[in-house]
Formats: C-alpha cells, sequence, structure tokens
C-alpha cells in the first residue's frame, strides 16, 4: 500500500477533497491531507484565489512542501489545482518520491529540477475543455511532463469543470470523479 500527502486546491480541505482521500484510505493506502488555508474554505474559486493571492502563491508552495516535514520517504505526492505545485515540487526535489499525481495543472519541470525524474511515475488528469487547465497551457505542460517521464500516464475527460473529482462543490462529476479514483487506484496498486 501507497503513503501519500494530497494537497488542497485554492478552495481549500474541503468535505470533498477529505471524502477523495477517505476513498484511498478505504483501499488500504496512508493519506496525509495537510491544511494550508489553516482551516479556512471558499465557495468559489474566485473567492479562494482571492485569498490564495492575500497569503501569496510562493508562500503556500512553501506550506505545502513544509508539509513532508516529519514524513518518511517514499510518498506519493498528490495535488489538485493549486496544489499541484508543492506536489510536483516535492516529486521532483524529496529524496525517494515513489510517484506523482497531478489533478488539473501541471508545471514545467524545469520548475523545480532539469528533468522529471526517471524513478518518479506520473499520472495527469485534466477535464478536455476546462479553461483553468486544457486552455490555460497547463495540458500542453502536461503532454511535456508525460513525454519526458519514463512511466506516466495522462488521462482527460469530457467536460469544461475543474475540480470535478470534489463532491462538496458543484463543478462535481461523478461519473469522471469515478473514473479518475479508479485510475488512480490503479496507479498506487503499481508504485
Amino acid at each position: 500500500m501507497a503513503e501519500i500527502l494530497l494537497l488542497h486546491h485554492a478552495q481549500g480541505l474541503t468535505t470533498g477533497l477529505t471524502a477523495f482521500a477517505d476513498r484511498l484510505r478505504e483501499a488500504g493506502h496512508t493519506v496525509h491531507t495537510p491544511d494550508v488555508y489553516d482551516g479556512q474554505t471558499f465557495a468559489s474559486l474566485e473567492d479562494g484565489i482571492a485569498y490564495a493571492k492575500q497569503v501569496g502563491f510562493g508562500e503556500l508552495v512553501e506550506r505545502g512542501t513544509r508539509a513532508a516535514d516529519g514524513l518518511p520517504g517514499g510518498l506519493v505526492y498528490a495535488g489538485f489545482s493549486l496544489g499541484v505545485m508543492a506536489a510536483q515540487r516535492l516529486a521532483q526535489t524529496r529524496p525517494g518520491a515513489r510517484g506523482a499525481l497531478l489533478f488539473e495543472a501541471a508545471v514545467p519541470a524545469t520548475e523545480f529540477s532539469d528533468t522529471w525524474p526517471d524513478d518518479v511515475p506520473l499520472q495527469v488528469h485534466g477535464m478536455d475543455a476546462d479553461p483553468e487547465f486544457a486552455t490555460s497551457g497547463d495540458l500542453e505542460v502536461a503532454k511535456e511532463l508525460v513525454a519526458e517521464a519514463r512511466t506516466a500516464e495522462l488521462f482527460t475527460y469530457p467536460g469544461d469543470q475543474h475540480l470535478f473529482a470534489d463532491s462538496s462543490l458543484s463543478s462535481y462529476d461523478a461519473g469522471a470523479a469515478d473514473l479518475l479514483t479508479e485510475r488512480v487506484l490503479a496507479f498506487l496498486a503499481k508504485v
């Protein structure tokens, strides 16, 4: 079974993300869900982004990165949207990473190191018409990461919703979220 550090999106550590983590736990995995927003959640993506700007994106990445302090090596790093930056940074730079799960965002590998590490499997998920993922440039970055990584998969889902796997949000798409979870569990079974 895998041990996972799961970092939340701009709306905070919502009940929907906690439910996602619980589904992974039910499959036997250990999941850490740090709250880099100190308990705050936001009803809209815009409000969450405004808060992230107030705190500072760099500070939030640092908080997410520090969340790994005290945890063992050999983690799978996962992040939803805003949480991808810290998750990807850890996957690329913290020794012993077992894998990376990037949901609805991707950052060029050169942001954190020269290339994607050969020994870190990668899986990226997002909707094919999500303006925050598909048309913002993240989908192209995801394709580049997948091409560069030795073991990698990119999954796109039909639709235009951002944060579609968070059951507590109006953007939730049950069918796509179930398929995403099935693919994540298959990934975790292999790492």
